[in-house]
């Protein structure tokens, strides 16, 4: 069962409702451009049902249903949380996530796309194309880290280092922030892809062309934390980024 998830984390970073839309309506349309059948028509979150209302990707239709189902007190502080949803023929079934424009200095700001079906593979090319979405996550909502992974791999990781769902940790690729990317080594057996921003995507596919092994994964997280490129964000945060 198909089950992949690419996410980025950031710390405090007040935007407005129409800063975070604008971010989000890129991504819509750079998520199309990688792959038009799997990423065709979203969905406001309801029941998961052909019959829930199909949102239009711009950034001021975005930044109305960012309105309507953000209602709660403080929301300059508390931030934004929203999601969409797709599944198309012969496609896996996607949700797109975000949680931005927080200002708690408790907070972490998100955004996450998972992937999930019965009948679709790992082979699929979106899958193996999973790498250039972080890249392109990142380059839209300038993160402060993020990865790409499966359950398997995320559990495996998350217990061998002792980390906390946001915590910072390499999966099948990682995105380091400029400051992150600085310390990162090179001599990891994976490729290396810069990105805008600074920031820098390590690709252990080597572009969806190889399925690293879990111990390859370990050690690359071993390796980035020896090097200071996987610490957290100190709490109280005082930054989005490292």
């Amino acid at each position: 069962m198909l089950n992949v998830v690419v996410n980025g984390f950031w710390g405090l970073r007040g935007e407005s409702v129409a800063a975070v839309a604008e971010r989000w309506a890129g991504t819509l349309t750079g998520l199309g451009g990688i792959d038009g059948r799997t990423f065709d028509v979203w969905h406001e979150a309801g029941d998961g049902e052909p019959s829930d209302p199909v949102q239009e990707p711009s950034a001021p239709a975005l930044a109305e249903y960012i309105e309507r189902t953000n209602t709660g007190p403080d929301l300059d502080v508390a931030g934004y949380t929203a999601s969409l949803w797709a599944r198309n023929p012969a496609a896996a079934h996607v949700s797109l996530a975000i949680h931005a424009g927080s200002t708690s200095q408790y907070a972490v700001n998100s955004v996450s796309l998972a992937f999930r079906s019965r009948e679709v593979d790992e082979t699929a090319e979106v899958i193996r194309r999973a790498p250039e979405i972080l890249r392109l996550l990142s380059e839209h909502w300038e993160f402060d880290t993020g990865q790409v992974y499966d359950r398997p791999l995320y559990r495996a990781v998350a217990e061998r280092f002792d980390l906390e769902n946001s915590d910072p940790r390499c999966g099948r690729a990682v995105f380091l922030s400029a400051g992150r990317a600085a310390l990162a080594p090179d001599e990891l057996p994976a490729t290396y892809v810069r990105t805008a921003h600074g920031g820098l995507v390590i690709d252990l596919t080597r572009g969806g062309t190889q399925s690293p092994a879990v111990e390859t994964v370990i050690e690359a997280n071993t390796l980035l934390r020896a090097a200071g490129a996987l610490e957290k964000l100190p709490v109280p945060f005082d930054r989005a980024a490292f």
